[in-house]
């Protein structure tokens, strides 16, 4: 696709063009129009090299980990644990042993709550969440404190959907067991300023889980430095495979919280009197794990490594900022969430337009955008909306696809009247 959009626009880093041809899918058309794909926030496109990685493993490869004596059995391990170790370097953890695989973000966050919650959180103590979590980050703290009789509490943001930092001082007493806060709001695209939370929260002996989803593409992540006792993020959101994601936690924790599930791998001895558990990482990696999408996320973080996390950002940042200003330009548009630091994420509603209604309309001209309450109703319910139009962006997305986008919803408006 070539890029001609109205303010002239070109990456100056990179060929926008060529970086796009590693992305089959964006060739495509939808009812006969090209592909505009805007829903990023949702799951992003894969890269071939992924796609060879997960074809190459089956053919070539494929075999259970770490219990098989056979060739195939050792390399599979092998690019199992290679895995890990990408993983590592990515996050920047101190020991491979501190990376466990799940299935995505929302796995990780249920293993915390209940692995950590079985040991750490009792009757009438208080868990900390913020009122912009994805549901994966309020629901399975609401089981734990169903469980165990405990009190949930929802640190507000405020109307430019900016976390109101100074209550969480007040929010804190000494029932607080943890608090769970999203790296970037997969609606109003707010970046949270995560090390000063961690900050406060380890002034009181607080840990803290950071849902990674949305802040594992914006910049560099580094867990050593944010101080987080946990963030997790899925493979799908950051070019890897369905199905695989990725719990960091410190090795402190880990070895004090219990398994979260019971099988293969996990154990150490198993007799019908007791069962004792394997060593980091593997207590909590229970069964036949993903290997090939291991594989595969390996291969997408090693592919954006390679491309440069810093660079991608700071073209998400202009695209962010390009988008932000011709949507301001259609009357009657209103945007949420305008915090200072936001990644590029816009949630936006066409008065008087049902956002399903807009979505629809967007899909026939081949853009495909994400509508609803995207798993945060309580950030809707904070707007006192029905829910909201997403464009979330990503580094191999064109200006010339935004003006497309503004186009498409000038007709939209035009079609409603």
């Amino acid at each position: 696709m070539e890029t001609k959009s109205t303010n002239n626009h070109q990456p100056s880093t990179f060929n926008i063009n060529t970086l796009r041809a590693d992305f089959p899918i964006l060739s495509r058309e939808v009812y006969g129009k090209p592909l505009v794909y805007l829903d990023n926030g949702a799951t992003t496109q894969k890269p071939t090299c992924v796609l060879k990685t997960i074809e190459k493993f089956y053919n070539q490869i494929n075999s259970n980990i770490h219990r098989g004596v056979h060739k195939l059995s050792d390399e599979s391990t092998q690019e199992y644990e290679n895995a890990r170790e990408v993983v590592r370097k990515f996050l920047n953890a101190r020991k491979s042993s501190e990376i466990i695989f799940t299935s995505g973000t929302t796995a990780s966050i249920n293993l915390v709550a209940y692995s950590f919650g079985e040991v750490f959180v009792n009757q009438d103590d208080e868990v900390i969440v913020t009122e912009m979590e994805h549901h994966s980050n309020i629901v399975p703290w609401q089981l734990l404190c169903e469980r165990k009789g405990a009190k949930l509490k929802a640190l507000p943001f405020n109307d430019e959907g900016e976390l109101v930092l100074p209550k969480l001082q007040e929010l804190i007493s000494p029932k607080t067991r943890i608090i769970a806060v999203t790296h970037v709001s997969n609606t109003l695209g707010t970046v949270n300023p995560i090390a000063e939370i961690v900050r406060i929260a380890h002034s009181h002996n607080i840990p803290v889980l950071v849902d990674g989803a949305q802040g594992v593409k914006h910049g560099v992540v580094d867990v050593q430095e944010l101080d987080a006792d946990f963030y997790a993020f899925s493979g799908h959101k950051i070019y890897g495979p369905t199905g695989i994601g990725v719990l960091y936690g410190k090795e402190e924790w880990l070895e004090r919280m219990v398994p979260w599930q019971g099988g293969g791998d996990m154990i150490s001895t198993v007799t019908f009197e007791k069962t004792t558990y394997n060593v980091l990482p593997f207590k909590f990696e229970a069964g036949t794990a993903n290997y090939i999408g291991a594989a595969g996320l390996a291969t997408a973080l090693e592919y954006y490594m390679d491309f440069g996390r810093e660079k991608a950002t700071a073209y998400e940042d202009e695209l962010l900022k390009y988008a932000t200003k011709r949507l301001k330009e259609i009357d009657g548009l209103t945007i949420y969430g305008n915090a200072t630091n936001k990644a590029a994420i816009v949630s936006f509603l066409l008065k008087d337009i049902h956002p399903y209604d807009t979505g629809m309309i967007l899909d026939k001209m081949g853009i495909a955008v994400r509508t609803g309450n995207h798993c945060t109703q309580p950030v809707i319910d904070h707007y006192q909306i029905d829910g909201t139009v997403r464009a979330s962006l990503a580094f191999y997305n064109t200006f010339e696809e935004i003006d497309i986008l503004v186009d498409a919803l000038t007709k939209v408006k035009e079609m409603f009247g």
